[in-house]
């Protein structure tokens, strides 16, 4: 018994001192950032902006890799099966890791596959319509929703989401018009194709500030500091409506605790630079922060709250 005690401490210790050995080499060569969207989305713009700062903190490149397609899943799928020696590395958010789980089969599980390093990023999604839409709030857009026929734009589960829940909450219904990419959706609204979106804060802020969209709400749990007179959902007469998002960085699950500390403890000092709060605050985003465990803790509401919200709405799962 003692021989067995003595032997499972000795791995532990070996264990230990391995992982710090590998904290410090980490990193002895460049890391590859994957980001599931295409350039210019806002994940990208996110996985970029920090993938240039954590090379420059430890001293090596930082490669961003972007495998769009499927809505996210081909990157995540590829985060989630790579070698777990915290080389590749995956910008993940709100859809890929809380949403699409929940409408599709996906080649992977993202409360088990994965290890959550930090939460990189906050933000809501805008409320906007286009500014022949004789609405000025929410109020009046409901009012208009249940005399004649409206048509939303949304190029993912991000965005389709949060309208299905506020249709539910509101009694109305509205057309999908469905996109291939946020791009797309932008060019439909603004061409009025569709008349009402929720677009993400990082794409449709410079739109809203420089009158190109009508922004009526933004649905996260308080106002955008980039939008600060624009009101909540919850604000406009829908009190308990929230639909924030999010991106975060994780690691395929098995990476080494030691790195995946010293990584979380590198991105804290990055995103409480000064010149990356301005930076995502100017696109509608705010740095966000915290453990490995809260953000694993993020993860698993939010799974749990759309799998409430897709249920309610008889949405099928897909294959």
């Amino acid at each position: 018994m003692h021989k067995i005690r003595f032997v499972a401490v000795a791995v532990a210790a070996c264990w230990v001192m391995a992982a710090g050995a590998a904290s410090n080499d980490y990193p002895s060569k460049p890391v590859r950032f994957i980001s599931p969207f295409s350039p210019g989305g806002g994940t990208d713009t996110v996985a970029r902006a920090l993938a240039l700062r954590l090379g420059d903190a430890l001293g090596r490149t930082f490669i961003v890799d972007n495998r769009s397609g499927a809505e996210g899943i081909i990157g995540t799928e590829l985060g989630a099966k790579s070698p777990p020696d915290g080389y590749t590395l995956l910008v993940g958010n709100l859809g890929t890791l809380a949403i699409n789980p929940n409408l599709r089969k996906v080649p992977y599980d993202p409360l088990r596959d994965f290890a959550p390093i930090v939460q990189t990023t906050a933000s809501s999604t805008v409320l906007v319509v286009h500014p022949s839409l004789p609405v000025k709030n929410v109020r009046e857009l409901v009012a208009l929703a249940k005399t004649r026929s409206l048509n939303y734009g949304a190029s993912s589960s991000g965005t389709f989401l949060p309208m299905e829940l506020f249709k539910q909450m509101a009694k109305i219904d509205m057309t999908h018009i469905p996109y291939k990419g946020t791009g797309p959706t932008l060019a439909g609204i603004l061409s009025g194709e569709v008349q009402v979106m929720f677009g993400g804060a990082i794409n449709t802020t410079p739109l809203v500030k420089n009158g190109k969209l009508r922004a009526l709400a933004v649905a996260g749990d308080r106002r955008a500091k980039a939008l600060p007179d624009v009101p909540t959902v919850a604000e406009s007469g829908f009190p308990g409506y929230e639909a924030n998002t999010w991106n975060g960085m994780l690691a395929p699950a098995g990476t080494p605790r030691a790195i995946v500390m010293r990584l979380n403890q590198e991105m804290l000092k990055i995103l409480g630079t000064r010149e990356v709060i301005d930076y995502m605050t100017a696109d509608g985003a705010e740095p966000a922060g915290g453990t490995p465990e809260q953000f694993a803790a993020c993860i698993r509401t939010d799974h749990a709250k759309w799998a409430g919200v897709i249920r309610d709405a008889k949405i099928n799962k897909s294959n």
